[in-house]
């Protein structure tokens, strides 16, 4: 499984969504399910996926699937 499919399960599994609406407009202020209990699932769930460790200004940031994909890569995952 390439590290693409394995985030885009993260966020299948987390949010109980599709893959064909994992896109620029799947933000936290466009999904009604992505409230802050979701949010930090998400990012345990990333953490452990990828074996990172986010600081808190990232976990703050993390506000859409495709800031997401940036944030991933200053953690040197290959996305």
């Amino acid at each position: 499984m390439t590290n693409l499919e394995i985030y885009r399960n993260v966020f299948m599994e987390t949010f109980g969504v599709a893959g064909d609406v994992l896109n620029e407009t799947f933000t936290f202020e466009r999904v009604e399910q992505w409230d802050s209990l979701a949010h930090m699932e998400l990012i345990g769930k990333l953490e452990e996926a990828f074996g990172v460790f986010f600081q808190t200004e990232d976990i703050l940031n993390y506000g859409s699937y495709l800031n997401g994909m940036e944030i991933l890569r200053r953690y040197g995952v290959d996305i």
